[in-house]
């Protein structure tokens, strides 16, 4: 006899038996998961809404920052005091181009107090110029971590929220196959319904991983350019410094 791969009399009549058009009750995958999927689907959950909250934030922040830094830079190369940009810059808090240049200034204006004390040759000996940058290098990294702040949360996410979903997933058709093997029923209409439900967890993984895995690169791109603004700036403030103070 040929066998023209046409489904069997029992697949036919799991098939038959099969509800159509049936859609998933997402409580009850929750509820029935048992306390480990539920456990892990509410995990995720959360993960997933603190990370739009960051997301949310961190666009903002960074989106003035930029802004911001723009304004900044054309009035600080427009003015020709640098008391006058110094209060510029005060109302320009958000940019960590104008807070390096304030950390900057700082410390200028005290090395120029010194020499204008007559402790000129100490203040050259310790290296005016050198604490006016290290003034610099410190504001321009502690701009940098307020910047990354809270920034990893997103990297975490995408990282792992895959493979606690995929944990999920797994214990779910462990449960799902011996509850199986206790009914002694194994066929479509049984199988299928509790494997779906399992998969569950693997997608809300992936929900809460993708738009963190998009953010965190968006932003740590993003803060790469201020950093290298914020280092640009630094050498061009240094250059003046030197060429108005230290000549």
């Amino acid at each position: 006899m040929i066998d023209l791969g046409l489904p069997s009399q029992s697949l036919r009549v799991a098939l038959s038996a099969a509800p159509r058009g049936a859609e998933l009750d997402y409580l009850e995958v929750v509820t029935n998961g048992g306390p480990v999927v539920m456990g892990v689907l509410l995990l995720l959950v959360g993960a997933s809404a603190v990370s739009w909250a960051i997301i949310f934030w961190k666009w903002r922040q960074l989106r003035r920052a930029q802004e911001e830094s723009v304004r900044f830079l054309e009035t600080f190369w427009q003015s020709k005091r640098l008391d006058a940009i110094y209060q510029a810059a005060e109302a320009l808090s958000a940019s960590p181009i104008s807070q390096v240049f304030r950390a900057g200034y700082v410390e200028l204006s005290k090395v120029t107090a010194q020499k204008k004390e007559g402790e000129t040759a100490m203040s050259e000996a310790l290296g005016g110029l050198e604490n006016v940058e290290r003034s610099l290098k410190r504001a321009a990294a502690s701009e940098v971590t307020h910047l990354e702040a809270r920034v990893s949360f997103l990297g975490t996410t995408a990282s792992a929220a895959p493979f606690v979903g995929l944990f999920g997933t797994v214990w779910g058709i462990m449960r799902a196959f011996h509850e199986i093997y206790q009914m002694g029923n194994a066929n479509l209409a049984t199988v299928a319904k509790p494997i779906s439900e399992a998969l569950i967890a693997t997608a809300v993984g992936l929900a809460a991983a993708i738009p963190a895995v998009v953010a965190y690169n968006s932003f740590i791109a993003r803060i790469r350019v201020l950093d290298s603004e914020m280092t640009n700036f630094s050498s061009d403030f240094l250059n003046i410094v030197k060429r108005h103070f230290f000549s």
